[in-house]
């Protein structure tokens, strides 16, 4: 068992509630794994005490911290320095201590992308249909701006929403063009998209049997098409069995979740996160 000193480092995650969180499982066990003087713990705060809380860090000379829901966006008007894509997407995951205050960033984008490099697309030729417009469709937005998608349709139930999602963009620093739709266009969007991303909660555990698509509808999925669930708890979900029925190609979002954490580790540590140490840490505990 690790012991914690005088001098251990301290880095964590905020959040409320936070006792869900996996972070702590493969923070700790990259920190182990490099051998260092740091722990990594869930700090519940609640909404109101979020000023207070990010005072106090300062105070106690934490070097980094991680945000989930619900202070992605209400954390930003307390950083000095926020980087253009967590401005872009409206949200922050990731701060660290600098001489000049805290800065934000997110590393969701990365996490997102990172599953998707091993595939040989020319991305400049893809269509994108993303599931959803809420926090998490920001990211995968901005991941496919990146990627140089040459369309990106986002699909939602709330016509006023959507237009207010996409009005969003319109001043981004992250240049991106992107397209509206309602569910029900669904039929006629998927046989074209080449990737189809899962942004909501729907499929999660415990609901494992939902799925945001239903079971006539996603036999549009066209074969060879990428299927991507940014949920990772159940392997596989439902929607991503149902795309597998289909013969597209399955991705979870366990990765994205180890990806953007390593990320985030390397901004704190200064140096390369051991990604494989992360990923079994994660498998084990889910028991995948």
């Amino acid at each position: 068992m690790k012991l914690i000193t005088g001098t251990t480092k301290l880095l964590g995650v905020i959040g409320n509630p936070i006792k869900h969180s996996l972070s702590p499982v493969m923070h700790n066990a990259a920190i182990a794994a490099l051998g260092l003087d740091y722990v990594y713990v869930a700090l519940p705060v609640a909404p109101s005490d979020l000023a207070t809380a990010i005072a106090g860090f300062a105070a106690i000379d934490l070097r980094g911290f991680s945000i989930t829901i619900p202070h992605k966006q209400a954390i930003i008007p307390l950083l000095n320095q926020v980087s253009d894509v967590a401005q872009a997407i409206g949200a922050v995951n990731t701060v660290w201590r600098t001489e000049q205050g805290w800065s934000g960033t997110n590393t969701d984008v990365i996490g997102f992308l990172a599953p998707l490099k091993i595939y040989d697309r020319d991305w400049s030729q893809t269509t994108a249909v993303i599931l959803g417009n809420g926090g998490a469709a920001r990211a995968v937005v901005a991941g496919c701006a990146q990627l140089g998608c040459a369309a990106v349709k986002v699909v939602g139930r709330d016509r006023q929403k959507l237009a207010a999602f996409q009005q969003s963009w319109v001043t981004s620093p992250i240049p991106v063009e992107l397209s509206i739709h309602t569910w029900d266009e669904l039929p006629s969007l998927l046989p074209d998209a080449d990737l189809i991303v899962n942004s909501t909660p729907i499929g999660m555990h415990p609901h494992d049997q939902a799925s945001p698509l239903e079971d006539a509808i996603a036999t549009q999925i066209a074969q060879g098409a990428i299927a991507y669930d940014l949920i990772y708890t159940p392997s596989p979900t439902r929607f991503l069995r149902q795309a597998q029925q289909q013969g597209a190609i399955a991705i979870d979002g366990l990765e994205m979740l180890v990806q953007q954490g390593a990320a985030a580790l390397e901004i704190w540590l200064g140096q390369t996160a051991p990604v494989e140490v992360m990923r079994q840490a994660l498998r084990d505990y889910l028991g995948l």
